[in-house]
């Protein structure tokens, strides 16, 4: 069994604070895709970020407390890619990839178009080229490839609680949910979580604002999506809502005969 579990947890060093590390120590997991870490490179590679029993990786934001990605793994990986050669996606630390014996993990950090039509159309043209110049090309790969973290859409109905009232929304606007239409039926990607679940109120991110975890009026928007060769492999999926570390929960797959 190989397990992959998969968290944006809104700061590092808060969630650590909150007790994460005791959480994924007992967790056990092979490798551990964090995104928004929001620290430097610097910060990182202190002996308080090290996770015994891990090798660590992370690629982080030019810009200071931004954004920033992570992969924990106990194998050491045989390569380690930072960034897919966009501007975007590089400089903000949005991606890390880590290249196993038979699988390849990405901890990705889409980004989010909420606080305005400037960043809308940063997050369409990074979703343009991350479909054209990495989904297209992989899809068909021989090696399993997993895609875990939060790519900031919400993909149907089901995976939003107010979905009529967010329709004009960043996160659950038809082009962007056409464009996951596209990754997944055109491309086929697969959303492992919903392939091993199809209930309702299977959330991963909660604002705030307005009691929203407390009543379970929440957003999908964090996936583990694989592509075909490890369609087979699905084993079991849960959503960890508590205990609470961010905004988020942490995403747990488990997939079969990976390593």
């Amino acid at each position: 069994m190989f397990t992959v579990v998969s968290c944006n947890v809104n700061g590092i060093r808060a969630a650590q604070r909150k007790g994460f590390w005791s959480w994924l120590e007992e967790l056990d997991a092979d490798v551990i895709c964090l995104q928004e870490t929001k620290a430097d490179l610097v910060t990182l590679s202190q002996s308080e970020f090290a996770l015994a029993g891990y090798h660590a990786y992370f690629s982080s934001a030019e810009k200071k407390g931004y954004s920033g990605v992570a992969i924990y793994a106990k194998q050491k990986p045989q390569k380690v890619e930072y960034g897919l050669g966009h501007a975007t996606l590089d400089t903000e630390g949005r991606v890390v990839l880590a290249h196993f014996t038979n699988v390849s993990v990405m901890s990705l950090y889409l980004p989010s178009g909420t606080s305005g039509d400037v960043r809308q159309d940063v997050k369409m043209k990074v979703l343009d080229y991350f479909a054209r110049e990495y989904l297209a090309k992989q899809a068909n790969s021989d090696r399993g490839i997993i895609l875990a973290g939060d790519w900031n859409i919400a993909h149907k109905q089901i995976d939003l609680k107010n979905w009529r009232q967010n329709q004009k929304n960043s996160g659950f606007l038809p082009e962007e949910r056409a464009w996951m239409d596209y990754v997944f039926d055109e491309l086929g990607w697969i959303d492992a979580f919903r392939v091993l679940c199809d209930q309702e109120q299977q959330y991963t991110w909660w604002s705030y604002r307005a009691g929203a975890r407390q009543n379970n009026v929440g957003w999908r928007i964090d996936y583990q999506i694989v592509n075909a060769a490890l369609s087979s492999a699905l084993l079991r999926t849960r959503i960890a809502p508590e205990p609470i570390f961010s905004d988020h929960a942490p995403l747990i797959m488990e997939y079969s005969g990976v390593l």
